[in-house]
């Protein structure tokens, strides 16, 4: 077999880890697609659109580390463009491959198909610069090795997206075979001297404090430092709380952890241990409007240690230079014992059981999900109440949430959720998702019909974008509503082809509208393997959590604020 571009991608792709990658078929990338195929290190895994194809790329990427999505020229990756901006807001090392026209067009004067009408193709790569670390345009088959390399080895070492593009005439062409991976795993250098700053700084910081809390942010797992975390949760034996979109990267059955915090609508006692403190130490923190609740609860200033993923703040001087993980592992070999917050209590909530028969309710839906989950379970929590109520869950040790709030894309976690599914089979995964967010993505449903992938969907039904609802009320927040449980019908398909290739699909479609009827349903879909299972649970409109009535108010404050002079 002649060794190739494609090869060589196929190649670096297998070497850092990567089983499969996620695609949508386009005349600009067929070449390249069948050279992967050939390679054979990864499974093609097909997604209905380029949009849902870099979502599933995405959540590929919160359980493998790192994935691939291929499409096509603009009107396969400018869609894409949109999850790979949640991955680059996200901390995920997204590799967005597009094909691209022949290179004798280039510089020709010609104007082709998939494009925006002009003869110069390198705008492409001029919008997608924004979210990615690094793009490059391949058209030499002699620089594809270096390009490839740098694109993956960026993404991989700043934990974001990066671009190829790969004009259709050269997917194929001879290439070098590449060398040892170790070349793409080169780590982010220590400042010893800026390091031991930050370090004889904190310490004396810890040393002035009574009461010290350690406020972990969802920054904390793209550097790689959850079990440095603990060991400094450990050695100064404080209260541990975590930020909403941090839920479950600190071990909520470890005797240290103390809820969620996030303003008011914290969990009990929470808001008091952070805000009661008089020293936080906040980890890989991401402070935007919608975790600081309209901008009103900023843990910062001269009572926080401030560490993120390059630098470390600590009374008013920010030392740069230095990876979260170093520092958090050198603090925790000399930080001394404070353990006096952890003394104060918070109440992990308990929501009694509703009786069987009476109308199911957002805290029943709740209570039975938190039931199921296990410390093998992956919880995914759609933009919306199910943020709220996935905070408000007690998790076992093991288990992992994922949600997506500084991108907040609705209808993210259908796609994710069917990626990550594929790049950890071994895990149960679990998605609450309502109901106008599913209706964005819902196509990829049939991709977990079609590679038998047994998630189960709680479709929260209530009429609506109720979050918008609770933030600004108008006509454009309600819906047209679809038979979801019948929809699973549909997309098993399995008619048409007299060679029965068309294969009908296992999808399972339950509903529930009382608590009896879900308590059956759950039953159901754990036993359902060959497919996923979509439980659509019927709720009123204007029942939520009070938790998402408070923030909503507060968030709709901070966007009606009037313009300053």
């Amino acid at each position: 077999m002649t060794f190739t571009v494609g090869h060589y991608l196929a190649e670096r792709l297998t070497q850092i880890g990567l089983k499969h990658h996620f695609a949508v078929a386009g005349d600009y990338n067929l070449v390249l697609l069948d050279q992967l195929i050939e390679h054979g290190g990864t499974q093609q895994i097909y997604s209905c659109n380029e949009l849902n194809c870099s979502f599933s790329a995405e959540g590929y990427a919160r359980s493998n580390g790192a994935a691939c999505a291929i499409v096509t020229f603009s009107v396969g990756a400018i869609s894409a463009m949109n999850g790979i901006g949640g991955a680059y807001a996200e901390n995920l090392p997204v590799i967005l491959v597009s094909g691209a026209p022949n290179t004798n067009d280039h510089g020709s004067g010609h104007v082709l198909h998939h494009t925006i009408g002009l003869t110069d193709y390198s705008y492409q790569r001029e919008m997608v610069r924004h979210v990615t670390v690094a793009a490059e345009i391949i058209v030499s088959a002699e620089n594809a090795p270096a390009q490839i390399d740098h694109v993956i080895r960026t993404a991989l070492r700043e934990k974001k997206p990066a671009y190829l593009e790969i004009a259709c005439n050269i997917a194929g062409a001879p290439c070098v075979k590449p060398g040892p991976i170790s070349t793409l795993f080169s780590s982010q250098p220590v400042d010893d001297t800026s390091l031991n700053a930050a370090l004889e700084a904190s310490l004396s910081f810890l040393e002035k404090r009574e009461k010290v809390v350690i406020l972990i942010g969802n920054k904390l797992k793209s550097a790689g430092a959850l079990k440095e975390a603990v060991a400094l949760a450990e050695r100064l034996g404080c209260a541990v709380t975590v930020m909403s979109a941090a839920k479950s990267l600190f071990s909520e059955a470890h005797p240290q952890f103390r809820g969620v915090y996030w303003g008011e609508v914290s969990s009990e006692g929470t808001e008091k241990i952070v805000e009661g403190a008089d020293g936080v130490i906040t980890l890989g923190p991401v402070w935007n409007d919608y975790a600081s609740v309209g901008w009103r609860k900023l843990v910062r200033g001269e009572n926080v240690i401030e560490v993120n993923p390059e630098s470390v703040t600590v009374d008013n001087q920010q030392f740069a230079g230095i990876p979260l993980k170093a520092f958090v592992s050198a603090l925790a070999e000399k930080a001394p014992s404070k353990p006096a917050s952890a003394t104060d209590a918070y109440k992990p909530l308990s929501i009694a059981p509703a009786a069987p028969d009476a109308k199911l309710t957002n805290d029943e839906l709740t209570r039975q999900i938190n039931g199921l989950i296990d410390g093998n379970t992956t919880l995914f929590a759609e933009t919306g109440d199910s943020w709220f109520n996935a905070t408000r869950m007690n998790l076992p040790d093991g288990t992992r949430v994922e949600s997506e709030m500084q991108w907040g894309h609705i209808g993210w976690s259908v796609p994710s959720v069917f990626g990550s599914a594929v790049a950890a089979p071994e895990r149960r995964h679990v998605l609450m998702v309502g109901d106008g967010s599913f209706q964005l993505t819902a196509q990829e449903v049939a991709q977990m019909i079609r590679y038998e992938v047994p998630v189960i969907i709680f479709l929260i039904n209530n009429y609506g974008y109720v979050i918008e609802i609770k933030i600004h009320d108008g006509p454009y927040n309600y819906i047209q509503n679809w038979n979801y449980a019948k929809l699973m019908e549909a997309f098993n398909g399995g008619t048409g082809a007299e060679d029965g290739s068309l294969r009908g699909g296992q999808a399972l479609g339950l509903t529930a509208s009382t608590g009896a009827e879900l308590k059956a349903a759950i039953k159901e879909a754990q036993k359902h393997t060959r497919g996923p299972t979509l439980i659509e649970c019927r709720l009123d409109r204007a029942d939520c959590t009070k938790e998402l009535v408070e923030w909503g108010k507060q968030v709709a404050k901070a966007n009606s604020r009037k313009p300053q002079a």
